[in-house]
């Protein structure tokens, strides 16, 4: 190159660039070094990942940088037939255009001005070059030019290929793509179930479900007799929601492929919701007949484990265990089976072991050695366990249930300095961590405290539903109705679908026996929300009574009565039935509720007023 074309190339760099003279010394060893450079650009075909239901991954880029199908692409192979191009100035301009564009992080004009060689040169290696950087641009249009190009350039090249089909299925372009597809299938006779488990990864993120089936579902009718593409549609099928054609299809795959695990597990995924006996006989004789499939062992641990056939499961988890004695989280999974099976003993000393052999978190251990000893009754040996526990997923969990623990002897400042110390993850753990030490203080009938503690909560979280609920409670504990009456119209405005707030606004009025026909009909709206919930259908039988309608009363308050025997509902029952002189029915509900409440003073107070 000439001094006057170097120096032509610096007056003619586009200002946008932000290239200077001097910076442009740096990349001319780069334009003497750039046929070297593209001659070890390359490509490598696609492999099938059958680690994860056959899900295709595309081989990355060197750059590490994702493209437009959340792949990344890597060019590494050499190439024959090359065309005989003269570098001239021009060609020149564009290569440095290209490469300085890139290290300024402007992929998208790197990816034109690549487009622009390889229109001038028909040099496959630029048009590889100019594929990845349209890819890392993320622009679908310039990336299927770009593909194209390079595919027609270097047609034996499977990356250019199938990365051309990817950028068209995800771009839903299903007629250019099944022309992709059979050039794929035709180029590959011997690998065509692996195009079919690639088609299918790409297929499983589109957006219309039931179009890209149809397509694939056409696609597939040729190749009846390939196990993967009856895989590939019953996948696609389900995640349409189409159930009977993704069983069908899967049928076929397994009596096509019967020692193919992936479409045997697929198949009972399919058949657990509906026909769980029939999919863990299924799973039974694939793993008896495929002994050394470990993954299918563990499938089907997890699938009695679901089915609470807690024995079995523990016994296909000991036999995965014989064959990985030194799997700590096999050993684990053993443990708390034992514990759910109530083998207390068998499931320490197990959890135990899992601790000396050192590999499984030991803070997750000691959690769960926490439950056992609760298990077990033993309060002051879970509360050690509880205490070990200082790292991981279980700190939170561990602080709650000491807190518990402590406040259960009687201890409750230190469970309440528990609760100030439990590492709250977010806003729900925070508000959890406020409700219960504001339940602890309403057990022990520190009721102001409790009140302050909710309401200094709401002075850093102002519009959080549960602590506004709580706080008016509080409120109305205290016989603070102004404040009891403002909080709850506030969670309102904020949730205008909360019952409970309704609810509980309505049958204040009620119980009150002021502002009657408002409090029903805040009860009714609550009603409308949650016409199941016991304490809502007593509060209408209650708002009935209130109204003089005796019958209705009645009607909503056995309903209330009958879906949860509460000592409140039995108070009201009795007393409308009192009312409406069926004396002796009111009697044996209140002497039934006595009996199995003799604590509630509330009841015991309402009965006396009847029966002195």
């Amino acid at each position: 190159m000439s001094w006057y074309e170097y120096n032509l190339i610096c007056d003619f760099t586009p200002k946008h660039l932000g290239l200077d003279r001097q910076k442009m010394n740096s990349f001319y060893c780069k334009i003497i070094l750039l046929p070297l450079l593209l001659s070890a650009c390359a490509h490598v075909p696609r492999t099938v990942d059958d680690s994860s239901e056959g899900s295709t991954k595309l081989v990355a880029s060197a750059s590490g940088q994702e493209g437009v199908n959340g792949t990344e692409l890597n060019l590494n192979s050499p190439i024959s037939d090359l065309p005989n191009v003269a570098l001239d100035s021009e060609m020149l301009y564009q290569f440095l255009l290209g490469d300085v564009a890139q290290q300024r992080g402007r992929s998208d004009v790197a990816a034109q001005a690549y487009l622009d060689l390889t229109r001038l040169t028909r040099d496959p290696r630029v048009a590889r070059r100019a594929a990845q950087l349209a890819f890392e641009s993320r622009q679908l249009d310039k990336s299927l030019e770009a593909f194209g190009l390079w595919q027609e350039l270097e047609p034996s090249a499977p990356m250019a290929n199938q990365m051309l089909l990817s950028l068209l299925l995800s771009g839903g372009k299903y007629q250019e793509a099944r022309q992709q597809v059979e050039h794929l299938l035709a180029a590959a006779p011997k690998g065509i179930g692996n195009v079919f488990m690639l088609i299918h990864s790409l297929l499983i993120r589109a957006p219309d479900k039931v179009a890209a089936l149809d397509w694939l579902t056409d696609v597939a009718k040729p190749y009846s007799k390939v196990a993967e593409a009856h895989w590939a549609v019953a996948q696609l099928a389900a995640a349409a929601n189409k159930r009977e054609l993704a069983l069908n299809e899967i049928h076929q795959a397994v009596m096509l492929r019967p020692d193919w695990d992936m479409s045997a597990m697929f198949e009972v995924q399919l058949l657990q919701p509906t026909e769980p006996v029939r999919s863990l006989d299924l799973l039974k004789k694939f793993s008896k007949a495929h002994p050394e499939n470990k993954d299918v062992r563990l499938f089907y641990s997890r699938a009695l484990l679901e089915q609470k056939h807690y024995a079995e499961s523990r016994e296909q988890f000991e036999k995965l265990l014989i064959g990985d004695p030194d799997n700590v989280e096999l050993a684990f999974a053993i443990a708390l089976l034992s514990m759910q099976m109530g083998e207390l003993e068998r499931a320490e000393k197990e959890l135990q072991e899992t601790l000396v052999r050192g590999k499984k978190d030991a803070d997750t251990v000691h959690y769960y050695l926490g439950q056992l000893e609760e298990a077990k009754k033993d309060d002051t040996a879970a509360l050690a366990q509880y205490r070990q526990v200082q790292e991981g997923d279980y700190v939170y969990s561990s602080r709650l249930r000491e807190a518990y623990l402590l406040n259960k002897k009687g201890n409750l400042n230190e469970a309440r300095a528990t609760l100030k110390n439990a590492p709250a993850a977010d806003e729900r753990q925070l508000v959890t961590l406020v409700l219960i030490d504001a339940q602890m203080l309403r057990e022990a009938k520190q009721f102001d405290t409790s009140y302050k503690v909710l309401f200094d909560a709401l002075k850093t979280l102002p519009n959080q539903p549960e602590l506004l609920f709580e706080a008016a409670m509080a409120a109305d504990k205290l016989g603070d109705t102004a404040i009891f009456e403002q909080t709850l119209r506030k969670l309102l405005q904020i949730a205008p679908d909360h019952a409970q707030a309704y609810n509980a606004l309505g049958y204040s009025f009620l119980e009150r026996n002021v502002r009657i026909e408002e409090g029903m009909k805040l009860v009714e709206k609550a009603y409308q929300i949650e016409p199941g919930d016991a304490a809502i259908t007593d509060s209408m039988g209650w708002g009935y009574y209130r109204l003089g309608k005796l019958e209705q009363s009645v009607e909503f308050l056995r309903r209330a009565f009958a879906a949860n025997p509460d000592p409140e509902i039995a108070g009201h029952l009795g007393e409308v039935l009192w009312a409406q002189g069926n004396k002796d029915e009111a009697k044996k509900i209140w002497q039934g509720a006595m009996k199995a409440n003799p604590e509630n003073d509330a009841l015991r107070t309402l009965v006396n007023k009847f029966i002195p």
